[in-house]
């Protein structure tokens, strides 16, 4: 009996930690997405430093 108690809670352990790193990726993955789409929807830099001067000779 004491075999079967240990069994069940290292399966209740492992869906535990499976549960854990599913929801890490799903947070992942949305930051990834939120990221994107901010870095797609900003309008940039009008201008560098390269262009505002002439080059020296």
């Amino acid at each position: 009996m004491f075999e079967y108690e240990l069994q069940k809670i290292n399966a209740a352990e492992f869906i535990r930690r499976a549960d854990h790193q599913r929801l890490v990726r799903e947070i992942r993955t949305a930051r990834r997405q939120a990221r994107r789409a901010a870095r797609k929807d900003r309008k940039g830099r009008v201008s560098t430093p390269h262009d505002r001067f002439a080059r020296a000779a």
